[in-house]
């Protein structure tokens, strides 16, 4: 089975309030962005990485294509509508949906939501993370709702067949992962804080 990788970098990232785009930030000396795409791209699961930008984010834009890394434009009108956009683009079938603003992602944690969507036997898979690790971290908690009795929330990392995403409704497992690799999310200046405190302690 193959899978494609679609990385959604194309948000105003406007609860930041700087000027540099948010995938662009830095973390040890490089882009956001750019952890993301290489535990990717390291993953034995994936097959193939595609970052969705939109006119909101051309320095990011810029800045993946010089190094390399595939682009889809996609019209900017909000998450769930342009990761369909990219999936009809590209013709994709099993898409793994990962947001560009979870720099502590691994390889690993990558393979293990891969494998979670294939045992589940499901057209769709989202992960997600307990509410109490969120908050231990000091992260935003944002939606959360309950999972098997725990409170849990999107972690911004999906799995879908791809041939199914215009479906109104579409089946779904939930995946719960309890590592700071999905919670650690970066929405604020203070997140960015958090994110680098806790890249640097696993750098150690």
């Amino acid at each position: 089975m193959s899978v494609t990788a679609v990385v959604m970098a194309g948000g105003k990232g406007t609860r930041m309030a700087l000027a540099k785009e948010k995938p662009l930030l830095l973390m040890n000396g490089k882009p956001v962005v750019e952890h993301v795409v290489s535990a990717l791209k390291n993953a034995k699961t994936v097959n193939h990485v595609v970052v969705a930008v939109t006119s909101c984010t051309p320095k990011t834009t810029a800045y993946l294509q010089k190094h390399g890394v595939e682009v889809v434009l996609t019209p900017g009108k909000e998450y769930v509508y342009d990761l369909a956009f990219a999936v009809k683009q590209l013709n994709l079938g099993v898409v793994l949906a990962v947001a560009a603003d979870l720099p502590l992602l691994t390889c690993d944690v990558v393979d293990e939501v891969v494998a979670a969507y294939l045992r589940c036997g499901k057209p769709a898979l989202a992960v997600a993370v307990p509410l109490e690790t969120k908050r231990r971290l000091g992260m935003s908690l944002g939606y959360a709702f309950t999972h098997e009795g725990v409170e849990v929330v999107p972690a911004g990392i999906n799995v879908n067949d791809g041939a199914r995403i215009d479906d109104e409704w579409i089946e779904q497992a939930v995946y719960v992962v309890d590592k700071a690799e999905v919670a650690v999310n970066i929405n604020t200046v203070e997140e960015l804080r958090i994110a680098r405190e806790e890249y640097a302690k696993r750098k150690k």
